[in-house]
Order: structure tokens, then C-alpha cells, then sequence
């Protein structure tokens, strides 16, 4: 385990210190649980107030905070806190899981798959035919990548991950245990002869660079072109995007939320955990979806909507406190 001064992690962070200790550092831990060899942060004003019982010796703090750290305890101030947690997580995370060859013995590679150098392939892995493999793609155990696929340079498959036939994978991009890209969209129509006839899904999936998608969620494939994922979004855990969805530009969704088919997203939405969007519909860029909402129609670009039915959010807290009034007059 390696221990750093508060000198060192402030060279990483580039702050400003105020206070002292004598203590190192040897990891990061939350306000209430750290101990007097571990750092927190504190990235709001109203959290100030955990400082006093907290035995960390050291707290990332935003520049704004105006208490002071106390006797052998220090602040590093940074203009973002949460941000240069971020880059200290970095500096204390532990090595990902090691392999000891570059392509498992009990890997299947179809003799016509590109494997690209650096590239490292786990056990019970499937790669099949005409499957390209960017340079320095980690692929852990048993994930399978079906024919013609792509997966960019540089971007991370973890085990139990399904790419279906024809799908394209972006660089830097990170797949998480047992995602599914490229299923097949929900397409059913009544039929006399059947009940529900299966409607062919001949499309594929088409991942941007520095994308994630979270463990258990599916991007289905397009009825026909494809479903996207802009660069840089990030899905969550339990995540469905419907066919033919199109999502721009760093977008985030939140766990349990889903796309119906054909959804458009501008670039930068946010939707909220459990929130469902209709079908054919628009959310413009910018715009906040919250949690557990459901959308049923477009939502105009930098609006945020809320509720069930969900609504601009002003009309549905109004809504909300009219129901409170009556409620408590019942």
C-alpha cells in the first residue's frame, strides 16, 4: 500500500492547502467513516458541519468552504471538488484483473477475426467470423462478439457482455458485465394465422467513442439502419434503449430508466432513474428528464419535466402542492 503527502496529492490536484498534518495518506474514504490516515472531500456548504466529527486528517474541499481545518488537519481547495475526487480515485484504484497471455488458450477466434496488437482476449471468450478488434482492446472472460463486429482501439468488454452480428463499437468505450448490444428490437404485430407475427430486426447497434454502458442493459438493434449512441454517453446499470433510438452527445440514463423504440435525444439530456420515454419521441438538447417520469410526448430542448404523466416541471410541482392543499383539507 502506498502512502502520499498531502504535498503530493495537492501537486496531483493542483489546489491550494491550508492547515497541516503529519499524517500520510494511504486512502480515500466518505466524511463519517474516514480515519485520521485517509482523505475526504467535502463538496457543498452544507456538509461543512460533518468536518468537526470527521477523523480525516485530509479533505478535498471546494473553494468556497469557510471553516478551517483544525489542528494537524489540512484542506486541499479546489475550484471542483467532486472533480478532483475524481482524479485522486484514480491515483488509489486497484489494478484491474491481470491476464497471462494475451489470448487465453480456451478463447475461440475465428481464423477470419482482426485482432489488433495489444489486444488481450480471456478465457471462454468467443470471437466470431469477421469480427475487427482495435489495437489494445481488453476483453475479459467468456464475452462473446458474433460476426462482422467492431470493437474501437483502446475500449474495455467485460465478461458476460453480448455484441450481436454487425455492430459497431467505438474507441475508449466501456461495456459492462453482461450488457447487450445489438438484441432484437421488440417488433411484434397482430396476425390471424399467428396471434403476433415477429417483425425481422435487420438493423444493428452503433456505439460512439468514450461511451458506458452499464451491467445489464440493452441496446436492441434497429428494425432496419440503426439504433445510436453518441460519443460520450453514459447508461447505467438496467438500462433499456428500444430499436432505432437515437441518442446524441453525452447523454446520461440513469438506472431502470428505458427508450422506447425510435426516441431521439439532443445532445447532453439527462434522464432520471425508472423513467420511461414513449415511442417516437423528441427530447431536446439540454433537457432533464426526472426520476420516475413518464414521457409521452416531446420535450422542448434545456426544459426539465417531471411526473406521471410528466410535465414542465413549475406546472407539475404546482400540481403537486394543489394536491398536498387538498389533501390536507380533506
Amino acid at each position: 500500500m502506498k502512502l502520499f503527502s498531502v504535498l503530493e496529492i495537492n501537486t496531483l490536484l493542483k489546489g491550494y492547502i491550508v492547515g497541516s498534518t503529519s499524517h500520510s495518506v494511504s486512502s480515500p474514504e466518505q466524511i463519517e467513516l474516514a480515519g485520521n490516515h485517509q482523505i475526504t472531500f467535502i463538496g457543498h456548504k452544507k456538509y461543512e458541519k460533518l468536518w468537526e466529527r470527521s477523523k480525516a486528517s485530509v479533505a478535498v474541499v471546494n473553494n468556497d468552504i469557510s471553516i478551517q481545518p483544525g489542528n494537524n488537519r489540512a484542506f486541499i481547495k479546489v475550484n471542483d471538488a467532486d472533480l478532483a475526487m475524481c482524479q485522486l480515485l484514480e491515483l488509489f484504484a486497484p489494478l484491474h484483473p491481470q491476464f497471462d497471455t494475451d489470448i487465453h488458450p480456451t478463447a475461440s477466434v475465428h481464423p477470419t477475426a482482426i485482432v489488433g496488437k495489444g489486444t488481450r482476449i480471456g478465457a471462454g471468450t468467443y470471437i466470431g467470423p469477421h469480427v475487427e478488434l482495435g489495437e489494445n482492446v481488453t476483453i475479459y472472460p467468456n464475452a462473446t462478439i458474433l460476426d462482422h463486429s467492431t470493437v474501437g482501439k483502446n475500449s474495455t468488454v467485460w465478461s458476460g457482455v453480448v455484441i450481436r452480428e454487425n455492430c459497431h463499437i467505438g474507441r475508449n468505450t466501456i461495456l459492462h458485465p453482461n450488457s447487450t448490444i445489438g438484441a432484437d428490437g421488440f417488433g411484434f404485430r397482430p396476425c390471424p394465422e399467428r396471434g403476433l407475427a415477429k417483425i425481422p430486426q435487420i438493423g444493428n447497434v452503433v456505439i460512439g467513442d468514450w461511451v458506458e454502458i452499464g451491467a445489464g442493459a440493452c441496446v436492441d438493434r434497429g428494425k432496419f439502419s440503426s439504433t445510436i449512441v453518441g460519443d460520450g454517453c453514459k447508461i447505467d446499470n438496467l438500462v433499456q434503449i428500444g430499436h432505432n433510438s437515437v441518442l446524441g452527445k453525452f447523454c446520461i440514463m440513469a438506472g431502470n430508466s428505458g427508450l422506447a423504440g425510435s426516441v431521439t435525444l439532443g445532445d447532453g439530456v439527462m434522464i432520471g432513474g425508472s423513467a420511461s420515454i414513449k415511442d417516437h419521441t423528441t427530447i431536446g438538447s439540454g433537457a432533464i428528464i426526472g426520476a420516475g417520469s413518464g414521457v409521452a410526448g416531446n420535450v422542448p430542448a434545456g426544459k426539465t419535466y417531471l411526473g406521471y404523466p410528466a410535465a414542465e416541471a413549475r406546472t407539475t410541482l404546482k400540481q403537486w402542492a394543489t394536491i398536498k392543499k387538498l389533501a390536507g383539507n380533506s
